[in-house]
Parts: C-alpha cells; structure tokens; sequence
C-alpha cells in the first residue's frame, strides 16, 4: 500500500462569520502530485491559506516527511510584497519607474543575504535569475518577481509548498523552468500541492481536485480530469453581444486622430541600466498589436511611456494621438482616452471601495473613490458587470473578493468607458479557461463594431484573440 504524505479530512474555514470552505477531504500518497483548480472564487487561494494554517480552519490537516509527523510547510502566494531600505512596503504605481526609488530598494542578493551564500547561488542559477543579481526588486518584471519568491521559499528548505497560481506572469522561458522545477522537487524530498489555473498544468501533476463554492466537487487522476473537464465550464448570459453592442453605439465620441503612437529613438536607464535604447515603433488609429517578449524585455517600461505613468516620457520623442507628448496637454488628456490593466497596476491597487466603485473609478481615471455617476454612466457600469458576469459582485468590498475576481474587475474598469486605445497587460492572468475564452470573444466582437486600437501583451499564444493582426517583439 502506497504510504502517505499528507491527509485532508473534512476541512472548513471561514473568515469572520462568512464560510468559505466546507468539508474539504482528500489524501496525497507517495507517487502522487495533487493540483486544486476551480474557477474564480471558488476557494482555492482560501484552500491554500488554511493549509498553511494562515485562515481559521476546522477538521485534520495532516503533512508527513519521513517518519515525522509535522512537517516545514510553506504557501507561497500570488501577489508578491517586499520593503525598502526605508521599511516601506506601501508601493503606488508610478514609483517603480523613478529613478530615486530604485535607488532606495534593496537588490535580490541583498534581500536574500540572510540565507546561505551558496544556496543562493544555486537556486538564482536554477530560476534564470543570476544575472539579475544587483536589480532592484522594485524593476523587477511581474515574472521575475514570481522566480524569486520561489527561490526564497526554497531556502528555508520546506518539506512542503503550497503554490498559490507560479505560473502566472511567467515567459515561456519562466513556465519551462518551473516545469522541471517541479518535477525535481520530490528528489530533493520536497512535496507540494499546485493551486493552478486549469489552463496550466504540468506534466508532473498525477491528480487534480476540482472546487466550486468552496466545496470539493471531483477529485482523482490528471488523465480522467482532462477528459471531464468541460463539464466545470459555468454557462453565460447569451445576451452579452447585444448588451456591448449598445454600449458601443452610446459610448463617448473622442477627438479623431492619425496616429495612436510614434517612437522615434527613445531610451529609458534607470542609473547604469538601460532598459530600452534606440526604440521605434509606430501604431495607427485602429490597429490591433500584439506585445511579447520575455520577463524583463521592458515591456512594461515601453507601456509605462505611453500611458503617462513614467516620468522618462518628457524627455523622449513620442507622440500620443498626434500630440508631442510634453508639449502642453495633461496627464488627464492622455489617460482619458485609454483604459489600462497590467499585473503591476493589480499589485498596486489598494483603494477602497465596493466592486461597483472600482469599477467606475475607471470612467474617471482614478484609482479610489471619486465623482459621482450620472445615470447614463451607472446604467454603464451596472451593464458592464452584466457582461463580464460580475454582477453578483457588484455591493462586495474590492479587496475582499478573490485575486481571479479582482483581476476580471480591473480588466473592466479598462473597458467600462469603450476607450480609443486600450492597453491591456496580461489580461487573462489568473483566469480560468471559460473567462479567458470570453474576454478574446468579447475583444473579438468590438472590433467588429468598435474602431478603438489594442495593445495586447501575453506570453500565452492561445490567451490572445483573433482581432490581433500585427506583432512588437521586445527582447532583453
């Protein structure tokens, strides 16, 4: 009989007096690799938390290493959090592109030089990070950050990790690595259980447990999974195209122009460390691009420029919607006319507020509580959660619901006011395959009947949707 690792049995948490998982059992044996999915809200960043005894928990939650009954386990969540040398761990979005706040965060190594210098080296070899030694964390790429909060959980050498989504915001470069990663951590005598979009499952998985609504609703082999997995897929409101096509035909008509954006000659260093030289690129009214590169190409440095969130943009040669940047208008001319989303502005994100005002801030290009709505712009915003299936959400406090739920939140706060250009950064990160396959056709669908211009940035090919004609590699 195959010995056991770990043992589950009628597991349930809540936070205050809302449950939010209910009699959770399952058993990990010797051979066996477990991954948890389940779409948004259903309980699997709560699942990982009570197993590391992080939430109120009920019932047994056993871990097994060797002949040991307790066992060093470690949840390395999605969101990652750091301090600087002046203890402030309270980042804005704009900081991470001024210079004097590069110079006041610590570097990798001086983050980790508490560990062993030889353990260190090692593991930055493993996850690609040697060479980012002396980066400050706050230029840390979304995925790059990802890689070091592995490294640092391995370093306390845990028996096991709970991994709370890896794979989200890693390069095809990262996934591969983590990949093997993984299935080199049993020789070293680590266990793990994967919290994971259905989307990514590596080859090491052997089991997957399916949750909805906090309960555990299948469980058993990857193979028998793959086979069934349709039937998790949630149904949606078949309105949906008719209602977005009203928005469209009633949205706000913005100033006519040539050209979205032009590049000519631009360079952006941060100290010593250049990060984008001599770069050119044009994009015309109405055009459709697709981003991609891997972590730490400057994807996000290149975005920053445009949507008037660095600094560095005065002193290069871009234009935006015809105009010289620098040459009179305001960041508010620029910013509304775009809707944004990006890892980086989630991470950041820390008004408050109900998901219904998170979602309207963005017809103000705010990031709180703002104005107050016309009826004409709360029929939007009631319409939008309509579309996007958040309306259930709508009297919720933002920072209380699921990471999967408040990345589906800010990605329609890019969209709640149909912008002439959007911007959307990794929009399909940490959602799973029915949301990802509405957001392309939703895309799909403006651009049938919406003459607004994308920039579409994804490391997942079949994350980006069939409007996207044209193509901006960006490499280190």
């Amino acid at each position: 009989m195959a010995k056991k690792l770990a043992d589950i049995q009628h597991l349930s948490a809540s936070y205050g007096s809302t449950q939010v998982l209910d009699d959770i059992s399952f058993q990990v044996l010797e051979g066996q690799n477990w991954a948890v999915v389940g779409s948004m809200g259903s309980g699997k960043t709560s699942l990982a938390k009570a197993l590391t005894g992080r939430l109120f928990r009920k019932g047994q939650v056993s871990f097994f290493q060797e002949e040991e009954t307790t066992s060093k386990v470690y949840w390395i969540e999605q969101q990652h959090r750091f301090k600087n040398r002046s203890n402030v761990s309270d980042f804005y979005l704009q900081q991470r592109f001024n210079s004097q706040d590069s110079e006041d965060a610590y570097t990798i190594l001086e983050e980790l030089a508490e560990e062993d210098s030889v353990a260190i080296q090692s593991w930055l070899e493993v996850f690609h990070l040697k060479a980012l030694e002396n980066k400050p964390l706050i230029q840390l790429s979304n995925g790059e950050n990802k890689r070091l909060q592995l490294v640092k959980a391995l370093l306390k050498q845990p028996d096991w990790l709970i991994l709370d989504n890896p794979f989200l915001g890693l390069d095809v470069e990262g996934r591969a690595i983590l990949s093997q990663c993984l299935a080199k951590l049993h020789a070293l005598g680590i266990q793990f259980i994967l919290i994971s979009s259905a989307v990514v499952l590596p080859e090491s998985i052997t089991h997957v447990m399916v949750l909805e609504a906090g309960k555990a609703v299948w469980q058993g082999d990857k193979t028998t999974y793959e086979q069934k997995k349709s039937h998790f897929i949630t149904e949606r409101d078949p309105g949906w195209k008719e209602k977005l096509k009203d928005l469209i035909a009633t949205k706000e008509r913005f100033p006519h122009f040539e050209w979205a954006i032009q590049m000519k000659d631009v360079q952006v260093k941060y100290g010593e460390k250049v990060v984008l030289s001599g770069f050119n690129w044009e994009v015309k009214q109405g055009e459709k691009w697709l981003i991609y590169g891997p972590n730490g190409a400057g994807k996000s440095t290149m975005l920053s420029l445009i949507s008037a969130d660095n600094p560095q943009a005065y002193a290069q040669n871009l234009v935006l919607f015809d105009r010289k940047r620098g040459s009179g208008e305001s960041i508010w001319d620029i910013k509304k006319r775009m809707g944004y989303v990006s890892p980086e502005l989630h991470l950041y994100f820390r008004a408050p507020g109900t998901v219904r005002e998170v979602i309207s801030s963005g017809l103000f290009d705010i990031m709180g509580l703002g104005k107050r709505m016309s009826v004409d712009q709360s029929g939007r915003v009631q319409t939008w959660m309509e579309i996007m299936g958040l309306s259930h959400l709508s009297e919720r406090n933002f920072q209380q619901i699921s990471t999967g739920e408040q990345r589906m939140v800010l990605l329609t706060r890019a969209l709640v006011k149909n912008p002439p250009l959007l911007i959307l950064d990794e929009p399909c990160q940490g959602l799973d395959e029915d949301q990802i396959q509405h957001v392309k056709s939703l895309l799909d669908f403006m651009s049938e009947t919406d003459d607004f211009t994308l920039l579409y940035v994804s490391h997942y090919e079949s994350d980006v949707p069939s409007c996207v004609t044209q193509r901006k590699s960006m490499t280190c």
